[in-house]
């Protein structure tokens, strides 16, 4: 499971910092990010966002929140993770 390391938030500090990564064999997009506020993951979690599709979080996925002024680092993430899909 080699990770292609694309960038970290750029106002990160000393501890952990949201990151992207894409993984070479399937392409798919890799994050680290700050745990979503009880709040929030209540609010996604009970909201019926898709018709007919089950509310609430499974026990195997989690919300985090990914700063805006990342948004360029995910546009590249994206563009790569594109390309390495198109090669498979």
């Amino acid at each position: 499971m080699d990770q292609r390391f694309i960038g970290m938030d750029p106002n990160t500090g000393g501890e952990g910092s949201p990151t992207v990564w894409v993984e070479e064999e399937t392409a798919d997009l890799v994050l680290q990010g700050v745990k979503a506020e009880e709040m929030l993951e209540a609010l996604i979690s009970g909201t019926e966002w898709v018709a007919g599709h089950a509310v609430g979080i499974p026990a195997h996925e989690t919300v985090i929140r990914i700063p805006a002024r990342m948004v360029p680092i995910l546009r590249e993430a994206c563009d790569v993770a594109e390309r390495r899909a198109e090669l498979h």
